[in-house]
């Protein structure tokens, strides 16, 4: 393993430990609520364990196929050198900084300027571009946000969220499923103490409002640290700030029909597609613009001091 990506695979480039205590904190609660809900179904029994078990194993079968689900939903074309030479090689030459198998490399007919990676680890992994990036974005602009894209797939951030949400679709399908399951039925249901179905109604309920909110923080962090990331390896923390500028502006005159078009994937997009920031953004799945481009100007000013 090359140095650079030894220091890129600590989690967080240039060393921000405030990001990485935390990313830390976010796991840790979010093991915390998890395993108060499987102790619940646990104690439960019956066709409760067996609900969370097959919904879990949907959930998961999501981790091996995520990158064609997502590529199915958003239209997105695999494509060959042959029918995108400069991407592919942007996409090789950068799978060689950060000592990386080359991915696949997809294109979305769309003129929505964004980018995405997905896939369950870097051997499985594809970086999508939209046709509406390619004709924003100068070079160094494309390879800044390429390489945002290519720290995702370096720590397997996918499939992460993939994974951190799979407790989270358990509580979510049972709150779905509470009335058809009996709600309102306080009593035990065999009179051996085990929690009725108000109970884990409510401890399913509260488990997904709060596992919600911690993966869309876990999210937005992974996203600054992708953007570290990219800064790391280009050396040029501004073409990253130009591309997100021009990215956020030019998503704002897009008409909503189009922006469905890519809502899919819009938690793995580098900018989301619909970016309403409510609750001061403790429901959105990525970092504001100001907080991401505060955050490159930081890393501008300390390259700029070397």
């Amino acid at each position: 393993m090359s140095d650079r990506r030894q220091r890129l695979a600590r989690g967080v480039p240039s060393g921000d430990a405030g990001l990485t205590a935390r990313m830390g904190v976010t796991v840790l609660l979010l093991a915390a609520v998890y395993a108060l809900l499987v102790a619940v179904l646990w104690a439960a029994g019956g066709s409760f364990v067996l609900i969370g078990l097959v919904v879990a194993g949907l959930a998961l079968a999501q981790y091996f196929y995520s990158d064609r689900l997502v590529l199915a939903a958003m239209g997105a074309r695999v494509v060959s050198r042959a029918e995108a030479p400069d991407l592919v090689d942007r996409i090789s030459r950068l799978a060689v900084q950060f000592d990386l198998p080359i991915p696949r490399v997809a294109i979305i007919d769309s003129d929505v300027p964004n980018a995405l990676a997905t896939g369950r680890d870097p051997a499985h992994s594809v970086v999508a571009v939209t046709t509406g990036i390619l004709r924003r974005l100068d070079g160094p602009e494309l390879d800044a946000v390429l390489a945002h894209e290519f720290s995702h797939v370096l720590h397997r951030d996918a499939a992460v969220l993939t994974m951190a949400a799979v407790f989270a679709t358990v509580a979510s399908f049972i709150v779905q499923m509470g009335f058809w399951l009996g709600l309102g039925r306080g009593e035990d249901r065999d009179g051996e103490g085990r929690p009725s179905v108000v109970v884990v109604y409510l401890v399913s309920l509260g488990v997904w409002l709060i596992s919600f909110v911690l993966i869309r923080a876990l999210s937005r962090y992974r996203e600054l640290a992708a953007d570290r990331g990219s800064a790391a390896v280009t050396g040029a923390p501004s073409q990253l700030a130009s591309a997100l500028v021009k990215i956020s502006g030019a998503m704002g005159r897009i008409p909503d029909a189009d922006l469905r078009t890519v809502e899919p994937g819009s938690a793995l997009l580098i900018v989301p597609a619909f970016s309403r920031q409510s609750l001061v953004g403790l429901l959105a799945t990525h970092p504001s613009l100001e907080t991401r481009l505060e955050q490159l100007r930081r890393l501008e000013a300390a390259e700029l001091s070397r």
